[in-house]
């Protein structure tokens, strides 16, 4: 039967020294060491030969993962015209951007963003939800909704999908236990890790899910 193989890869490291929650906003780069660790999962794609067959990599419209899909592309690319391929260009998707949050542009602890504060606390009576922002079903149906659009599109191929901590664990969770919601300090989803999920391109019925960390060791 034909599989469709998705990699999810969540973004690189953030430069962010004033320790935000920056969500959704503008102007999030990656750091240096961000960028030195999707360069380091995009040379991990490149050298492997089941990988680097991807036909496409889609991101998250954010900065940081576009970012890090550039990365990904640099590695990348060479190889396919080493094969007398094109090369492939980055495409977006908001359907896998970051959760919304009601704590963007704050710092949870101090000054405004102090739970104790205009009423913060009354976004974080429920952690399974969660309370202060996107249902975790939500994050879970967009995302699923682009990855069944996706495994048809690009039945019997792989593509490489750039996004963001919450919107790769709610789906994976939702596949594995069948329900979206989850305790947030129990996700695997290390930065510029892969989690790369296998589908029966006919029936879209899940074949596999596999986990990797290529910038674990990146300082």
């Amino acid at each position: 039967m034909p599989t469709t193989t998705i990699h999810f890869v969540r973004h690189g490291k953030v430069y962010n020294p004033d320790h935000l929650l920056y969500e959704r906003l503008p102007g999030f780069h990656l750091s240096d060491r961000g960028m030195r660790m999707a360069q380091a999962t995009g040379a991990y794609i490149a050298a492997d030969p089941k990988l680097n067959t991807v036909a496409a990599v889609y991101s998250s419209p954010l900065e940081r993962t576009c970012e890090t899909a550039g990365a990904i592309l640099d590695a990348l690319n060479p190889v396919r015209a080493g094969r007398g391929e094109e090369p492939l260009e980055l495409i977006t998707d908001p359907r896998v951007i970051e959760a919304g949050n009601e704590f963007r542009g704050k710092r949870i602890g101090h000054g405004k963003g102090a739970l104790w504060r205009d009423g913060n606390w009354k976004l974080v009576l429920n952690l399974w939800k969660p309370s202060w922002g996107e249902s975790y079903r939500h994050i879970a149906e967009r995302v699923g909704a682009f990855a069944n659009e996706k495994i048809r599109e690009y039945a019997g191929r792989q593509i490489i999908v750039v996004s963001h901590e919450s919107p790769i664990w709610s789906y994976r969770h939702l596949l594995e236990t069948g329900h979206p919601e989850h305790w947030m300090f129990l996700r695997k989803t290390a930065l510029a890790s892969i989690t790369s999920i296998t589908y029966d391109s006919d029936t879209g019925k899940v074949m596999s899910i596999t986990y990797a960390d290529p910038a674990a060791q990146v300082e």
